[in-house]
């Protein structure tokens, strides 16, 4: 995995205490106590992601309503194309489904992780 910018680490850790209700929620009711260890706003590369899992390879993405401009899903396209280059899966998920569809969020993420440590 490449170096991350060590500038982004004094914002990561603003970021990780100031979640948002939908980042607060997902790691609070389940990956903080997942039996294989997350991360939560983890620098990599010249990014920060969401959240992390080292040992899967994986990267958890919460997208809120401004991802749906054009501008920042073209921006999210190449950040997830860099992240995948570095050998990386990256799982997006809206903060609808947050909300509405917690379980099956949380089953998705259990699948992909599963899948990739065996």
């Amino acid at each position: 995995m490449k170096d991350y910018d060590r500038a982004n680490t004094a914002r990561a850790r603003m970021l990780r205490r100031n979640m948002t209700p939908w980042e607060r929620k997902l790691w609070h009711e389940y990956l903080k106590t997942y039996p294989i260890r997350w991360q939560r706003q983890k620098p990599i590369g010249r990014f920060i992601v969401d959240f992390y899992c080292a040992k899967a390879r994986l990267v958890v993405e919460l997208d809120g309503g401004g991802h749906y401009e054009q501008q920042q899903q073209n921006e999210d396209l190449q950040r997830t194309q860099e992240l995948e280059h570095e050998g990386l899966m990256v799982i997006r998920f809206s903060n609808l489904e947050v909300d509405r569809m917690f379980l099956e969020v949380c089953t998705r993420i259990d699948q992909v992780v599963r899948q990739r440590i065996a």
